[in-house]
This record gives C-alpha cells, structure tokens and sequence, in this order.
C-alpha cells in the first residue's frame, strides 16, 4: 500500500486507535494482521523482525475508526521494544495457537507482561487462532474460555487460512474500545466545552513511523 495512494483516506476518519498483537512466535499474528488490512494470507510464513504496523479503517455506529494495527516478533530477542510498541494502544489481541499447547500457557506471561507495560484501560481479547485445524486441536475452547472469565478478557476463535471470525474480532474490539472512548468524551463535554474539531487520536505519533514492506510472519 502506498501512502500516496492513500492519503486522503489517511486523515478522513473520526478516531484513530492503535491495537497491538501479542503472543508466541509462530502463532499467526501477522497473518491475521495481512487477512484484516489486505484479505492477505500468505502460507510460507517468516518469522516477523522487528515491528511492522498496517492500517485499515471500518464503521462503528456512524463514525469511520481507522485501526492502526501493530504487529512484533514473538521471539524473545526483541522484547527490548515492549515499552514503545504498547504505547498509546488502546486495545490487544492476544494470540494462541489452538494446535500447540505450549503456546496457551505463555498467554498468562504475555497477559503479565501486557498489563505491566500498557495503559491499564486497554482492552483485552484472547484469540486462539488456526481454527482450521480442528483436527489437531490440543487447547480446548471451554479452558480458553474460563481463562478469560477469570482474567476479564473477551474471547475468539480464528483462521487466518480460512478467513474465519478475522473480521470479527477485529469489529468487537474496536466497537468496544469505540464505546469506551466515546463514553469518555461525551463525560468530558459535561465539564466543559469541547474543542473545535472532533478527530480523537489515540496515538498519533504511530503516523510517523515507518511501516515495514509487509508479508507474512508470526
């Protein structure tokens, strides 16, 4: 994508909101990065170096919320990045692979490690990904699912192969960071009068960034 071609779209949206993907390297996160921004999937994966982010901008009641998603290597080298790649995000998927059970029980130091560095009001969805799979399944819906009761999290399951439940994920996420935000403004406009202009940017120093030439990795 290029930012010429874009740039009209790049500033036509009511609020920007900055979503980070976490979880173990080999997961799939930056295919289901790819299959949200540009219906994407590529089956010869690489392994993600360093931090890549792409955009792409959907309808929430009537507003145009441009999604700025934030993909990292899961690998443990780079965790040096953790504190500039959770700043300003409002929202994150945390990703498992359904297939590896190793991978489901890191999601509690990832969900450590989200909540030690991020915004305390981020808004959390675990995402046990290749459902396609199913064959192979060795992490059960109903323990992922009573994880995020006890933890607060929404929860899915995807296939970035298969397209399945990509589009909702990233719809119920930002919906609900869109109401929680909205909330929040309408709270601040009975204290006192907004500004002109009503583009809310979460994070706008991410516009800046350079985004990485993007196929597939973890």
């Amino acid at each position: 994508m290029s930012r010429g071609m874009n740039h009209k779209a790049d500033d036509d949206y009511d609020y920007l909101f900055k979503v980070v993907l976490i979880g173990d390297s080999g997961v799939g996160k930056s295919n289901l990065l790819s299959r949200f921004t540009r219906n994407e999937f590529c089956l010869e994966s690489k392994s993600t170096i360093g931090v890549e982010f792409a955009t792409r901008s959907i309808q929430v009641d009537g507003k145009t919320i441009k999604a700025q998603i934030w993909d990292t290597a899961g690998q443990e080298r780079y965790r040096a990045i953790t504190s500039a790649y959770y700043r300003g995000a409002v929202g994150a998927l945390l990703v498992y692979d359904i297939t590896k059970q190793v991978t489901f029980e890191n999601v509690e130091r990832w969900l450590k490690e989200l909540r030690d560095h991020a915004d305390s009001n981020i808004v959390i969805m675990l995402v046990g990904n290749k459902s396609d799979l199913r064959h192979l399944r060795s992490v059960q819906t109903d323990d992922a699912q009573a994880f995020c009761e006890r933890e607060g999290l929404s929860f899915i399951e995807t296939s970035a192969l298969e397209s399945t439940n990509v589009e909702s994920a990233f719809q119920r996420i930002l919906t609900e960071i869109y109401h929680i935000v909205s909330k929040k403004a309408l709270a601040s406009e009975d204290k006192q009068a907004p500004e002109s202009g009503t583009k809310i940017v979460i994070d706008d120093k991410a516009k800046e960034e350079k985004k990485k030439p993007a196929c597939c990795g973890s």
